[in-house]
């Protein structure tokens, strides 16, 4: 009787990589690449220059793997409704494709890592930061205010706010006002880019018991709750001019008069019963944040003499 081994099954073959992309999956990397981008333009605004190389994608590094912990660690504790919505139906989790004991170890050890890493790096101001922003994301967000205010978008949001004020304090060792302002743009941003997703979804948060406030609240109340939002965003970003020129200047101002426009929109939709396509909204805001950000980029590399406060 022969004894020798055919050839690997193509399903065992596949079965390290299909592993390996559920781990990927639990960290939720197209959320990581939207953090990074606000990070890498607070840091060249702390320096009003392009910092060293090294510091920089030391700080990517340590940004993402803080990050992808506190994905790892929410899609632990949100299985259960994950299974329930489609938009969340295909997450490891949510299939079995990964034990929640393994990914509880995955995501705690990916948050240790990610701390010692940005303490041995930049320096402990920031990594302390980056363990408070996976604490608040896990124990306030997700185990507090998740599944029981309509509210939980807006406070449990701050966690995400978090990466400008690590990639500043990774460059000064301390959190400077600009980096408050930062995080202030983040903070007034998330609601309307959320609430506008979650219009979109109502029925699955609905099913999945979650009292998001498209959910909870009338459409009439959301849309006018993302106008205010929205320019709360805006004034907030006209805060940071003093630290910048005229590049900022010029984009904050046409940025944000583009958004309240599709805000107003959106809320004259709702109010006239007319069809409202918020994902729209979505979309938009996503750009918005990200070109608001890159002026901040550019404006630091450039280096051109900032306003100043006038008094």
């Amino acid at each position: 009787m022969s004894t020798a081994v055919g050839p690997v099954p193509a399903t065992r073959r596949g079965g390290f990589l299909t592993t390996v992309k559920a781990y990927l999956a639990l960290t939720k990397a197209r959320i990581i690449e939207q953090l990074l981008v606000v990070t890498v333009p607070a840091m060249m605004l702390a320096e009003r220059s392009v910092p060293s190389l090294w510091l920089v994608l030391s700080v990517l590094v340590g940004g993402a793997g803080a990050a992808a912990s506190a994905h790892a660690l929410n899609c632990v504790v949100d299985a259960d409704i994950d299974a329930k919505m489609a938009r969340t139906s295909k997450r490891p989790l949510a299939r079995d494709a990964v034990p929640r004991s393994h990914a509880l170890v995955f995501g705690l050890l990916l948050g240790a890592a990610s701390a010692v890493w940005l303490g041995f790096t930049s320096n402990w101001v920031a990594a302390w930061l980056a363990v408070a922003a996976i604490a608040f994301y896990i124990l306030v967000y997700t185990l507090l205010l998740k599944r029981r205010t309509s509210q939980n978008i807006v406070w449990g949001g701050a966690a995400g706010c978090m990466p400008v004020v690590i990639g500043w304090a990774a460059v000064t060792g301390t959190v400077g006002w600009p980096a408050l302002v930062l995080f202030a743009i983040i903070f007034f941003w998330t609601p309307p880019h959320f609430w506008a997703l979650a219009m979109r979804y109502r029925d699955d948060y609905a099913a999945a018991g979650i009292p998001m406030l498209p959910v909870v609240a009338s459409p009439r109340r959301v849309s006018r709750q993302i106008v205010a939002y929205s320019w709360a965003m805006v004034a907030c970003s006209a805060l940071l001019v003093p630290a910048t020129s005229w590049i900022y200047l010029a984009a904050t101002v046409l940025g944000g008069a583009w958004f309240l426009v599709a805000a107003h929109r959106l809320d004259s939709a709702v109010r006239r019963d007319e069809v409202v396509k918020s994902m729209r909204l979505f979309h938009l805001s996503n750009t918005y944040l990200t070109g608001l950000f890159v002026a901040v980029a550019v404006d630091s590399a450039v280096g051109w003499p900032v306003f100043g406060w006038p008094f």
